[in-house]
């Protein structure tokens, strides 16, 4: 088995911010990808070859992911992963629908239509036993105790199937992302895989796994930082960044930075319906309700969630914001763009499902760490 490449079989694809941190790293292949909604699968395919990255060995496959689990297409999918382990390390990543276990969604558990989708994503890891995976979810799942428990349930079904694990609540902001936004991230690697790499655990416990690694911050030292709270709103006004900040961190040095203005993607907003009245009415910054936020210029936004009502104002336009600005606020490079075709409503929605990239990559690269750390 070579150990300089890794290969990728991605789940709950989306628009494939997760996949895009692993795929841009030289040792990573995404070989099979699996996504239900077809409109977010155009998405992932028109952004790869924007960005020339070749398609993926295995295909495309728009469907549900629990018919994966019917006798057929799980033997099928059981060789592909075998052909795949019998000559490259070979790892699942993917983060199962959340609404069911977010604190702002519809808080319906295991129990939700999404919900169950975890437990099926664990079936279908504990079912092809990839060398290690990657499981990724809101912090509700973590945090609330009821969520909670279905979370230790899903843990005990990867140790019995063989795997020891490690896992960390871990928030986008301090690894360079424009954003507040919270996320717990479960990396298990088969016990084979670890006796054979001699990586160290303690019973079922994965040690030493560096999570902090590739971090840019932290976080105590951002919060503690003077950002500025709220500031008049003026239309197309200039504010000079506060001293004391971290600029890199902050909605304009990102918008600056992937030239939204002139992305493809720029011109894509939702217009008010019943005038303007009410983006001229709040104070840049005011972001603490849960429709209509203004961001700051000069602050990180809260979390990119832009459906169930939430609303996103830019800070000195009278307008929501833009995908292009969207997709800056997830640390997308500003290569990276969205069929012009795309409905406003399947644009905003897979990114706001998206895992950040900055994220997503830096979780790669300690995840390649790890596995080759002893090699």
């Amino acid at each position: 088995m070579k150990r300089d490449q890794i290969n990728i079989f991605s789940f709950f694809s989306g628009a494939g911010f997760l996949d895009l941190g692993f795929e841009i790293e030289p040792y990573y292949n995404i070989v099979y990808i699996n996504e239900f909604h077809r409109a977010f699968n155009d998405i992932y395919k028109y952004s790869r070859e924007k960005m020339n990255i070749p398609e993926p060995e295995y295909g495309h496959h728009v469907e549900d992911i629990t018919e994966l689990l019917q006798k057929d297409k799980l033997i099928e999918l059981k060789q592909l992963i075998n052909q795949s382990k019998s000559n490259l390390l070979t790892g699942i990543i993917g983060g199962p629908p959340c609404p069911d276990f977010s604190v702002a969604g519809k808080n319906k558990g295991k129990d939700g239509e999404n919900g169950k989708l975890s437990g099926t994503y664990t079936k279908i890891i504990c079912s092809t036993k990839p060398h290690f995976f990657l499981f990724e979810n809101v912090k509700g799942l973590y945090r609330t105790a009821k969520h909670r428990e279905f979370f230790e349930q899903l843990k005990d079904r990867f140790k019995k199937a063989g795997y020891c694990l490690t896992e960390r609540l871990v928030n986008a902001i301090e690894y360079g992302t424009p954003q507040d936004r919270e996320r717990i991230i479960l990396i298990g690697i088969h016990k084979s895989t670890v006796k054979q790499l001699n990586i160290p655990v303690l019973g079922t416990e994965l040690l030493d796994f560096p999570w902090d690694k590739y971090k840019s911050y932290k976080l105590d030292d951002i919060k503690s930082r003077p950002w500025p709270a709220v500031s008049p709103y003026n239309e197309n006004s200039i504010l000079p960044a506060p001293n004391g900040i971290i600029k890199e961190l902050t909605v304009e040095y990102w918008w600056e930075k992937n030239d939204v203005e002139h992305h493809p993607n720029a011109k894509m907003f939702f217009k008010p319906r019943a005038g303007i009245v009410r983006f001229n009415s709040k104070d840049e910054g005011d972001d603490k309700k849960k429709c209509f936020k203004r961001l700051h210029r000069w602050r990180y936004s809260p979390t990119a969630a832009y459906g169930n009502n939430e609303v996103h104002i830019h800070p000195y336009k009278p307008r929501r914001i833009s995908v292009a600005e969207a997709l800056a606020i997830q640390s997308l490079p500003k290569e990276y763009e969205l069929p012009p075709s795309t409905s406003l409503s399947d644009a905003f929605k897979t990114i706001g499902n998206g895992v950040p990239f900055l994220l997503a990559n830096s979780i790669a690269k300690s995840i390649a760490d790890y596995l080759k750390q002893n090699n």
